[in-house]
């Protein structure tokens, strides 16, 4: 799996995979699940020093084929992750399920799929912005990031308004929707209100969903879209 880069990004943020290697069917071999871990980065680098404890958070069962049985280690790939004091690579968990032969990758909550910053440095950019008023640059900074090209802000900001409306509806759950101008305000209001972690967790496992959208190239629900080809007619 590699990460897409972000406007202003280098080809250098793209994960790259590393552990055991293996031919697996399909055109989707491979899921994202979030991390149980709920501390830090530095904490969950610290954590990941001993590679072999595999078992201590390993998947009951299979959530692509529904396998109940535990899954078995498959390594690991490092992905970059860039937070408030933190630029650099973390480890993430791999697991195999040996009914489908396909992957399950551990996400670490304060990560989203497919982007290179971590949730922290974005939500604090879009609250800042959206909620707060402030510039592209005086939002970079509250996010921690003295220098950020604004195309990467801008692009966040996008992608969150598009994403807001279906925001907004999966959320209802957890805290009633807020009165607002808009639907990017009221989303804002609704993660501030929930948390935005916790929000991450219910929308990712419960719901599918991405926090600021999946990418055009993947399907819903974070998949690569398969196209049949129809047959000519007679």
């Amino acid at each position: 799996m590699t990460n897409v880069p972000e406007p202003g990004e280098s080809p250098g943020s793209r994960e790259t995979q590393t552990g055991t290697a293996s031919k697996l069917p399909g055109k989707d071999p491979s899921m994202q699940i979030l991390h149980p871990f709920a501390g830090s980065i530095q904490q969950y680098l610290k954590d990941f020093k001993d590679i072999s404890d595999s078992g201590r958070y390993r998947p009951k069962h299979c959530p692509q084929c529904g396998a109940k049985q535990p899954l078995a280690g498959h390594g690991f790939y490092r992905r970059t992750l860039v937070d408030a004091g933190f630029d650099g690579a973390i480890r993430v968990r791999r697991y195999l399920c040996r009914l489908c032969q396909r992957t399950v990758s551990l996400l670490p909550q304060f990560a989203l799929p497919w982007l290179r910053f971590s949730l922290t440095v974005i939500s604090l950019f879009l609250v800042a912005r959206l909620l707060q008023g402030l510039t592209l640059a005086a939002a970079a900074i509250v996010a921690g990031q003295a220098v950020m090209p604004c195309q990467r802000g801008q692009f966040w900001i996008r992608r969150f308004r598009q994403q807001a409306p279906a925001l907004s509806l999966a959320l209802a759950p957890l805290t009633a929707p807020a009165a607002a101008p808009d639907s990017g305000t009221r989303a804002l209001h609704m993660l501030e209100s929930i948390g935005w972690i916790p929000a991450h967790r219910f929308l990712f496992a419960d719901r599918r969903a991405h926090l600021l959208g999946w990418p055009d190239f993947l399907a819903p629900q974070g998949r690569r879209a398969t196209l049949v080809p129809v047959a000519p007619s007679a």
